[in-house]
Parts: structure tokens; C-alpha cells; sequence
């Protein structure tokens, strides 16, 4: 028996309260923008992911079934090899169909199969560069173009990203990094009576899968449906405008430069609303989500690179002040061009 066959199930690891958070919120809420799950060798990542195979929504696909009706099933986890070519991920040309009929057709890849699906990534962070780019970006734009000289076709690619990674093996670009919503560090279990139950656990487990699961049947069932109805409710989430007033200071506090922090933070504290019945987010809301948002965003690099811009454009500005003295150009009657307004509005926001 393998762990795709009998996943261990989530509600049974051993802490990791923020892992099996993320990966609900996840779930309920594809707008956060993907998780990223950093941590050494054996803490569970792997598992913890397979998990969410007893967990997954059902969605209505764009096919139906023998009788014309819609089909619905649940999501599928779609594991992304180690090893995969970028013509395997983003599709390319069916060569035995092209060495045997010789007909040239381009044929969809994982990123087309991984739509309405969630897509593991592990070790995100050894693959092909060229890999990791198509990945993210058939992420953020929800299709995937395969081209192969004159001839092109879209496949729609709409998927919930999951990446792990052991940086012990190497880091992520900041860019890279950025695109994810949600961060976990999971760090090793380090309390005695804690790591003996992760083994009893485990061995249980290994020793009887399925009499293990049937242990956290009921909660499992409990939780599958509540993500259902938390993704019913989402729609319906709203944010007080204080609140996302209150958020967005955060990130600026914190010195955060990407657009993306905020997005995580309010559609996860969204999600977390969601998860728990409500239809307005909470200042805890966004008290449990930000340490999950908001994690590996802060820059040094920014803060000396705005620093040296700003210097540069201080001598630029000076130089301009003697030699061009500032003088009020008379406006003209009528209508201002769009780049008048938009320089206008500039100066008025300093």
C-alpha cells in the first residue's frame, strides 16, 4: 500500500499548526496566490500535502457525463517530477503521433492537466529555472501557451500552486519567492513527548493504513465539508474598510515593497473568515494570517536601493533648479491631456 493510495490524514500530524492552516486556506481560497513550504529532510511537507487528497473540493468541470449533465468531482493533486523537461511541463509535440501518422500536433502538458487541480511542486527550488518560470507564470496568468514555430495553441492552466523546498539545498530567487502567497517554515518537532507520538503515529500507520485512517475518518469527513462550505461562503466575505486601512499599514511598516503582500494578507484573512462561518474578516483574521503572508518579504537590498535612487534624483533635481529655474507654465483653456493630468496628480501627491 502506498501514501497515494492511503494518505496519512492532516488532522493526525503532530503540531504544525501553521502548515495544515496554510494548506486549508488554500484550499478555500485559490486568490492567495499558492503556498510555499520550506523546512529540512523528514518534517512531513511531502505527507502533509498528499494529505489534502481526503480533503479536496469538488468542482464542476468543463465536461459532462453519459446522461449530459455536468460533471463534478473532486480536485486531483497533480505532482509535478523532479526531473520534468519544460516541454513536458508546458506541452509540446506528440512525436509518436508525428513519427507514426505524420501529422504534427501539439499536445497539452502538466500545467494543462493541473487546471481545476492543485499542483505540488517539491523541491521547487533544484528545478530548471526556465521550468520554475513557466510554472509561475501559467500560475498568474491561468493559461499556458504551447508554441512550437508557426504553429500555437492555449490551454487554460488554473490551478492551486504548492511548492516545498529544503533551503539547506539552495534558495529561491526573491522573485520567485515573491510569487507565492502564503509561507510556511516547518521546523522539527523539538519537544520529547511530541516526537514520540510522531513516531507511534507512524508506525501505526505504516503497520495498518487503513485501520489508522478510519481512527480520523470522522473529523476528516467533518473538515472536507467544512472547506465546501467555507469556499460557498467566500464569495460573500467582506473586509470593513478600517481593517484593510490597518492592513496595509502593516506592510508598510514592516517596509514591505511587493503589491503582493497585501493581496495574501486580506484574501487569506478572508479565507480564515470564511473557514470560520463569517461573512466580515476580524482583526484576528488578520492577526493569524500575517505571520503566514508576510514571512521572507522584507528586503534590505530595497530599502539601500530606494535610498540610492532617491540621492540620485535629489542631484538630478538641484542641477535642474539652477540651470532650469521652476516657472508656472500658463495652463491651457480647455481640456488637459492625460499626461498633463497624470503629472498633475503627481505633484499634488507630494
Amino acid at each position: 500500500m502506498t501514501d497515494e493510495i492511503y494518505p496519512f490524514p492532516l488532522l493526525a500530524m503532530v503540531g504544525q499548526t501553521e502548515l495544515k492552516t496554510a494548506l486549508i486556506l488554500g484550499l478555500i481560497n485559490p486568490q492567495i496566490g499558492g503556498i510555499l513550504i520550506s523546512g529540512p529532510y523528514g518534517v512531513g511537507k511531502t505527507t502533509a500535502v498528499r494529505s489534502l487528497l481526503d480533503l479536496m473540493p469538488f468542482v464542476t468541470r468543463d465536461a459532462t457525463t453519459s446522461n449530459g449533465k455536468p460533471l463534478i468531482e473532486r480536485m486531483r493533486l497533480i505532482e509535478l517530477p523532479l526531473n520534468a523537461r519544460l516541454e513536458d511541463v508546458v506541452g509540446g509535440i506528440n512525436e509518436r503521433i508525428a513519427l507514426e501518422q505524420r501529422i504534427v500536433r501539439l499536445e497539452e502538458g502538466i500545467l494543462a492537466r493541473a487546471h481545476g487541480n492543485v499542483l505540488y511542486v517539491d523541491e521547487i527550488n533544484l528545478l530548471d529555472q526556465a521550468v520554475v518560470d513557466a510554472i509561475l507564470d501559467a500560475a498568474a496568468q491561468g493559461r499556458t501557451f504551447v508554441r512550437r514555430g508557426a504553429m500555437i495553441r492555449l490551454f487554460p492552466s488554473q490551478f492551486i500552486l504548492i511548492g516545498s523546498m529544503n533551503p539547506e539545498e539552495g534558495a529561491l530567487r526573491p522573485q520567485i519567492l515573491d510569487r507565492f502567497g502564503l509561507r510556511v517554515w516547518v521546523a522539527p518537532v523539538a519537544d520529547h513527548r511530541a516526537r514520540l507520538e510522531i513516531y507511534r503515529r507512524a508506525r501505526d500507520f505504516r503497520n495498518d493504513p487503513a485501520g489508522f485512517r478510519q481512527v480520523y475518518a470522522a473529523q476528516t469527513t467533518a473538515l472536507a465539508e467544512e472547506i465546501m462550505i467555507a469556499r460557498e461562503i467566500l464569495p460573500h466575505v467582506t473586509i470593513p474598510p478600517e481593517l484593510e486601512e490597518q492592513a496595509l499599514a502593516l506592510v508598510q511598516r514592516l517596509q514591505i515593497p511587493s503589491h503582493r503582500a497585501e493581496i495574501a494578507l486580506l484574501e487569506g484573512a478572508r479565507a480564515r473568515a470564511a473557514a470560520d462561518f463569517r461573512n466580515t474578516v476580524n482583526a484576528e483574521d488578520i492577526r493569524r494570517i500575517a505571520p503566514l503572508a508576510l514571512t521572507w518579504r522584507h528586503s534590505d537590498w530595497f530599502e539601500r536601493h530606494t535610498a540610492n535612487v532617491h540621492t540620485e534624483q535629489a542631484t538630478i533635481n538641484a542641477a535642474l533648479d539652477e540651470l532650469f529655474p521652476v516657472s508656472e507654465t500658463p495652463r491651457r483653456r480647455g481640456r488637459r491631456s492625460t499626461m498633463r493630468q497624470i503629472e498633475d496628480s503627481a505633484m499634488d501627491n507630494h
